[in-house]
């Protein structure tokens, strides 16, 4: 059977994820179903037309299925016509013209300015603690630089410049930048590597490391970021490491940052996908100008 077949080519040849393979064969039988109980017609992939294609759509979403999954299940029915076409001989590929609904794409979350500015200013210089300083460093680090957490757990203690204020960081598909940095860094990274050595010692290839040197990972960033923005009763609903990365950008437009510059600190391929924080500064905008006008508050009145 070719639906059969096709389950077996996503988990053989396409070496697809098992979750993944459940998900297109989820989908796929979803549409399988309606055609054989709404449509009253044969399953067959050689019968199936993008009426047909179009009114399963339609159905989806009178009974209030997202537009994310009505997105997804497209996909999964536009893939496995490509793989009939490619491998099954299908002369006509009735998905071609198949559109869906568009999802809406939320507005990255990030930390208001003032915010973040009160968290960091909490963090005391006093400290000596190893692990204080370090998970201070981390948050610091990621708001001031914009980094990846996976780049953050992935630095390398070399790749640490203090003299010339940057450091280097492994991005996506191995592409290396430079990020530069500021004098308040500097010195708490100073400070960092000062009780480090004290607790390591200076055999350490990674920057950031455990008490007892081994290298950090994605969970105790993530822990670490969750403590202080709770900590901080930090209005943003969510906690997660991005969210820094989030407010680094944002902050940079705010303040006046082109556009071009801040893609490359983030180390995005494309323009656009940086142009998504200029949505986040045109709503502070707004929201500035509502607070701030007097026409625009007697409006609101």
């Amino acid at each position: 059977m070719l639906y059969t077949a096709y389950y077996e080519y996503m988990r053989c040849e396409m070496n697809l994820s098992s979750r993944t393979v459940l998900a297109y064969k989820s989908d796929l039988e979803q549409l399988r179903a309606f055609c054989r109980e709404n449509l009253c017609k044969d399953d067959d992939p050689n019968k199936i037309s993008l009426a047909d294609l179009r009114l399963w759509v339609t159905d989806m979403a009178s009974r209030g299925v997202g537009a994310r999954s009505v997105a997804r299940k497209v996909t999964a029915v536009r893939s496995f016509y490509d793989y009939l076409c490619r491998r099954e001989g299908f002369s006509v590929n009735p998905t071609l013209r198949l559109r869906a609904p568009k999802a809406p794409k939320p507005l990255p979350a990030f930390v208001p300015q003032n915010e973040t500015e009160e968290i960091i200013d909490n963090f005391t210089e006093e400290a000596d603690e190893f692990r204080t300083v370090r998970n201070d460093l981390i948050v610091t680090m990621l708001y001031s630089t914009g980094m990846r957490a996976s780049e953050l757990t992935g630095l390398k203690d070399v790749a640490v410049d203090v003299m010339a204020c940057e450091l280097k960081v492994l991005g996506k598909r191995n592409k290396e930048r430079i990020i530069p940095f500021g004098q308040e860094l500097r010195s708490m990274i100073q400070q960092y590597r000062s009780l480090r050595r004290e607790t390591v010692g200076d055999d350490v290839e990674n920057f950031f490391v455990h008490a007892d040197g081994r290298p950090i990972h994605y969970a105790l960033v993530n822990r670490t970021v969750h403590a202080v923005l709770d900590g901080a009763a930090v209005h943003s609903s969510k906690r997660s490491p991005h969210v820094l990365r989030h407010s680094f950008a944002t902050d940079m437009l705010n303040n006046g940052a082109e556009l071009t510059a801040v893609q490359q600190l983030l180390g995005h391929s494309s323009l656009a996908t940086t142009q998504k924080y200029t949505h986040l500064t045109y709503r502070e905008l707004q929201n500035n100008y509502k607070l701030a006008h007097p026409r625009a508050q007697k409006k609101e009145d």
